[in-house]
């Protein structure tokens, strides 16, 4: 069973301000309307559920959830990062009981999870990223995947198809994370050939559509041949590339049908596995881990097919590069290595295995990455 709550659950909120807390809401369900037996599972998205990108993928494993016996699923797309999500999440669990929450933008965590979280100990809420800390409260979590294998991926595709031998990624902020993915990019990349470069444009924002056709047409100004990015919804950075007959890097769902012919390869979540594991763990009465972690071995990322634009030397070395990934233990991050300023980030022999939680506060660019972190 779904249901999809508009901007209407945020409206009433609202109009009921003047109830005693939120903990009065929890009492208060419109008329005719029963709490669903079994599990409720709630998903906030901060954008469209269709933005071919990061929305999507959650959407998508949303899907996946509302198909297994007992679970109810509610949602509600294009909630801010502001005190409106703390009105979702508290409307969720007051009108709807659900009991496990995915509010699943970055930008939710703190102050909006962390000012809920501690009213309804019962419920648990799992937030997308790497922000949950021993400090902060129990029934939060904190899960993501080694997606920079999937950057690591996407560069030794780029690495053979660049005539230009320079390569371009649009981001959105400089944070862990996006730091991660342009460095595997640009170093898978250079796994193939070590002379290409990568330039990154930052835009300052998860999703900013004109910005981001800026900067994918800069990126073409300056000679870039193959693009990928990490914003929320990559559709814009996809169909501008296309148009520019730049080669395309997809990210977070398979963008291939934006521009078929153009389209090499894509690192995708997989997000219908971790959240369909967290739901049987839920409703088998277990745990779910407040640091949840995976890759493309344990499922929680996958690769979009390789396009036809892939040649066959690539296609090889791609399957054999993924095939060591799978194995476990590998390290795109690996000395002798420099960050763009000069700095070591890694000796000789020094490696930095995916699973590495040194990762998770990645503040630099490596050399070969022309852009500025701040």
């Amino acid at each position: 069973m779904s249901r999809i709550l508009m901007p209407n659950r945020r409206q009433f909120l609202r109009s009921t301000a003047g109830l005693a807390g939120a903990a009065a809401l929890s009492g208060l369900l419109p008329a005719g309307m029963a709490r669903a037996a079994g599990l409720t599972v709630g998903f906030i998205y901060v954008g469209p559920k269709d933005d071919f990108g990061y929305n999507q993928s959650h959407a998508e494993g949303a899907a996946a959830v509302k198909a297994m016996e007992g679970v109810t699923v509610v949602e509600e797309e294009q909630v801010p990062e502001t005190v409106d999500v703390q009105k979702t999440m508290e409307s969720m669990i007051g009108f709807d009981g659900a009991t496990l929450v995915f509010p699943t933008s970055f930008g939710y965590f703190d102050p909006h999870i962390l000012a809920v979280a501690p009213k309804y100990p019962e419920v648990r809420f799992e937030h997308c990223g790497g922000l949950w800390t021993p400090d902060k409260p129990k029934n939060v979590g904190s899960y993501f995947g080694y997606i920079g294998m999937g950057q690591y991926l996407n560069g030794i595709v780029a690495g053979h198809a660049t005539k230009s031998k320079k390569i371009g990624f649009v981001a959105a902020k400089p944070i862990p994370q996006v730091l991660l993915n342009i460095n595997s990019f640009l170093l898978g990349a250079r796994a193939v050939d070590p002379s290409i470069t990568c330039q990154v444009i930052f835009t300052g924002e998860w999703s900013l559509a004109v910005k981001e056709a800026e900067a994918t047409n800069a990126l073409a100004d300056q000679g870039v041949d193959v693009v990928t990015c990490h914003v929320d919804g990559p559709k814009v950075v996809m169909e501008t590339g296309a148009r520019r007959g730049m080669f395309l890097c997809g990210y977070h769902a398979n963008q291939s049908a934006l521009a078929p012919e153009k389209y090499l390869t894509g690192a995708e979540w997989n997000w219908a596995k971790v959240y369909g594991d967290m739901v049987k763990t839920t409703m088998a009465g277990g745990k779910i881990d407040n640091f949840v972690r995976g890759g493309l071995a344990d499922g929680f990322i996958k690769m979009s097919p390789l396009g036809p634009a892939v040649s066959d030397k690539a296609r090889a070395q791609f399957e054999a590069t993924k095939a060591e990934i799978l194995k476990g233990g590998f390290a795109a991050i690996k000395g002798p290595l420099k960050d763009n300023k000069g700095n070591v980030v890694a000796t000789a022999g020094q490696a930095f295995v995916e699973t590495d939680v040194a990762l998770e506060s990645m503040s630099y660019l490596v050399d070969g990455v022309i852009g500025s972190t701040s």
